[in-house]
This record gives C-alpha cells, structure tokens and sequence, in this order.
C-alpha cells in the first residue's frame, strides 16, 4: 500500500480542524489530514501546562502511535478544539481522555497567551498553528492515562526546565511546548 492510501485510511482524515486567520478568527472547516500534510493550512490549537502545588510541570511523552512528534515530550495536553468548543471546553475533554484528569481535580484554566507558528515534521507533515495556551493546577495528582495517547509521564520542576531548557534535550520537547514555555512570564 502506497504511503498516500495509507494517509487516507489515517483517523485523522475523517477529523476536521477549523481553519484560522493570524488572529484566530475562525474561516472554515478543513481536513485534518490536509491541514498537517504538504505545506498545512493554518489552524487552530491548543497547549495546556499542567502544573501541581509545588510548580512542577506534567510532561505527557506522545504515544509512538502518533502522526506527528510521535515520543516526543509535549508539556501535558495538546490539540484541536472542534467546532463551537471553546479552548477551556477542549483542554478539560482532552484532559480527560488521555490523562483522567477531572473538573474536580482542579478550580481553574487560564487562557495565558496565544502564539502563530509552523514547523515541519520529518518528512511526514507540518503543524501551522495558532495555538492557544492554557495552564491549570491540580490539587490532585491522580492520573488515569490513555496509553493509546501518552507513553510516559513525568513531573519536572518548572522553574529548572522554564531557566534551563536545554537539560532537558534528551527528551525531545515538542516545537509547540517550546514556544509556549518560552513566551511564559509565569
């Protein structure tokens, strides 16, 4: 089977995206296969930093299962909201279905910044993103992950990775977590 027929039968061709200006102002409903493959189409997205009490950032390793950043350590719950879902709506979904992690397990997400860019990935797609960052503290750390979605699972201290990102390397950070933590002020 050729490598495009393989693409079609990929779940992520039966998924839409919405389709984004510069500013987030919503034009249409692509493909999601379409909006990551060739040079993309930009779209909208989300990041979602999940702390604890301590400052320490949950980073969610990507189950190897996935198109794009397959293992690579993302800062916990990235993704697409769906049409007529808001960031805050979409973060608390994807939190619960890869992680198990329940409204009642935090008081707050916080829309903090929103940021454009586009990277490519090998030669198997692109991300062109305007991505939506929101952060959430837990007041407990239960955890309930999808292996389907996330392989690993580790708690860092925030402030030593957000000064020192490069002793984290070896874990291969996501382009979109990069950006994200460093545009944060905290």
């Amino acid at each position: 089977m050729s490598t495009q027929e393989d693409d079609h039968s990929h779940e992520n061709a039966k998924q839409d995206v919405i389709a984004v200006d510069g500013d987030d102002t919503e034009l249409d409903l692509v493909n999601r296969l379409e909006a990551h493959t060739g040079d993309g189409i930009r779209h909208r997205a989300f990041t979602s930093l999940v702390f604890d009490q301590d400052n320490n950032i949950l980073l969610a390793q990507r189950a190897p299962g996935k198109r794009l950043w397959g293992t690579y350590w993302d800062g916990t719950v990235a993704s697409h909201p769906v049409q007529g879902q808001s960031q805050e709506e979409a973060t608390k979904q994807r939190l619960e279905e890869e992680l198990g992690i329940t409204p009642d397990q935090y008081d707050d997400v916080r829309l903090t910044d929103r940021f454009e860019y586009k990277r490519y990935f090998e030669n198997a797609g692109v991300e062109h993103e305007v991505c939506a960052v929101l952060k959430l503290t837990l007041s407990d750390r239960t955890l309930d992950p999808d292996e389907e979605e996330v392989a690993g699972l580790m708690w860092v201290p925030y402030e030593r990775l957000h000064s020192n990102p490069e002793w984290y390397r070896q874990l291969r950070l996501c382009p979109w977590f990069e950006i994200a933590m460093r545009r944060d002020h905290q």
